[in-house]
């Protein structure tokens, strides 16, 4: 890029930005990072609509607060946004916010600004009670009715742990037998972080490593949904009623169907059954599990993120996917400890494996001769020369691989009895 890097990080004072602003910053001290040049001499403009201090930021930050200006206002202000791009001379819209996608996709397009995010937001659907159990499955509705008239912007959708890193994953181990064609795909999840010390619990809480909020949504709003011959299906159960078991290895756990961005792509690429199977930390899916048929309740508890600066996590986070045969599986997946993450980054494992996929986003996005358009992290890597796996892999490292001699089956065949 010629012009100078300027990066408008928006949703800067939340739990993802912590850990992507930490890569960040190792990227501007680290002469052998991909995008060390770039970092090293950027522009920063941290956004939010609730801003923390400049020494809020200084914890992330060290070697690149001076090239920090800290900005508050709503996002779902387009005017006041595209102002802000416009005046800053912007290059660069990290979206880790609650802020409508389609609506700042259309903004990064009228100025031509590259532009990643973590998931798909639509604040209109998450008002709408009519949606619930489907609000999923509108919001790719309504985004994939968008994306199609953005034609100057550069764009990657989802490049988080899950959706994001997850595809690469899946599509490394496809390609590595092209011969063979999986019957399924599954995205496996077991977050087993949580307090070393219990005593810290708190009644009427709930627990997790990322936005509760977020979580609720998947665990409680939405239905259980798989994808099947390119086709989303439903189970009219709530999600904490069914278990699926995932083997990997001498590894082995029972996890829920959530519904998720990258269960859809992949779905749609390729015809095998996908889901997402996720096992949280056993609080907190006893909680959920006790409160089935009145889980709206949930809503009303008090929601904590599971933050190491506040008290020391044990556990850790491990994330991939299993590819199904007729007669053996094979997996891939990442494991970090909160321990090992928090002495390094000052922040939780499930944020900074979700912060490698946006940094493998934005290097592909400031390096990779991407042509203009929108792009799931699978399409980008099936339609695109990109070295988004080799980004990536810079900061996210030993994956895990290896091979059950059978196979549990379709996601029917897994749910426990």
């Amino acid at each position: 890029m010629k012009q100078k890097l300027t990066i408008s990080i928006v949703g800067s004072a939340g739990g993802v930005a912590k850990s992507i602003l930490a890569i960040l910053d190792k990227s501007s001290q680290d002469v052998n990072d991909p995008i060390h040049s770039l970092i090293s001499n950027c522009n920063l403009h941290l956004i939010d609509m609730k801003q923390k201090d400049k020494t809020y930021y200084e914890q992330w930050i060290p070697h690149l607060t001076h090239a920090a200006v800290l900005h508050q206002f709503d996002l779902n202000d387009s005017a006041k946004f595209r102002q802000h791009v416009t005046d800053t001379k912007t290059t660069l819209v990290i979206d880790v916010s609650w802020a409508d996608t389609v609506e700042l996709l259309q903004c990064c397009d009228e100025m031509g600004i590259r532009y990643i995010n973590t998931a798909l937001e639509n604040t209109m659907v998450d008002e709408n009670e009519e949606l619930e159990g489907f609000t999923l499955l509108e919001r790719y509705r309504i985004f994939q009715e968008n994306r199609g008239r953005f034609k100057h912007v550069k764009a990657i959708i989802g490049s988080g742990m899950n959706p994001g890193v997850v595809q690469w994953m899946a599509l490394e181990m496809i390609r590595q037998a092209p011969d063979e064609t999986p019957l399924g795909c599954y995205v496996i999840e077991h977050d087993n972080s949580f307090y070393k010390d219990r005593s810290l619990v708190r009644k009427k809480t709930i627990y997790t490593t990322w936005a509760p909020e977020c979580f609720l949504d998947e665990a409680i709003l939405n239905y259980p949904m798989f994808m099947k011959q390119h086709t989303p299906l439903f189970l009219y159960n709530e999600v904490y009623e069914l278990e699926f078991k995932v083997t990997l290895g001498n590894k082995q756990f029972y996890g829920c169907l959530m519904p998720h961005e990258e269960v859809i792509t992949l779905g749609k690429a390729f015809d095998m059954e996908t889901g997402f199977i996720y096992r949280v930390n056993e609080h907190t899916t006893d909680l959920l599990r006790d409160s089935l048929g009145n889980s709206n309740e949930l809503w009303n508890w008090d929601h904590k993120v599971l933050d190491p600066a506040d008290a020391e996590l044990e556990g850790e986070d491990l994330v991939g996917v299993l590819l199904v045969y007729p007669d053996k599986e094979k997996y891939m997946y990442n494991v970090m400890s909160n321990k090992t993450i928090f002495s390094q980054y000052k922040t939780n494992a499930t944020y900074f494996q979700v912060a490698c996929g946006v940094y493998g986003g934005v290097a592909a996005l400031l390096l990779d001769d991407i042509p203009n358009g929108v792009y799931f992290v699978d399409e980008l890597l099936l339609q695109t020369d990109t070295g988004y796996g080799k980004y990536l892999s810079y900061y996210m490292k030993d994956f895990v691989t290896g091979e059950n001699l059978r196979s549990d089956g379709p996601l029917l065949d897994r749910m426990k009895k």
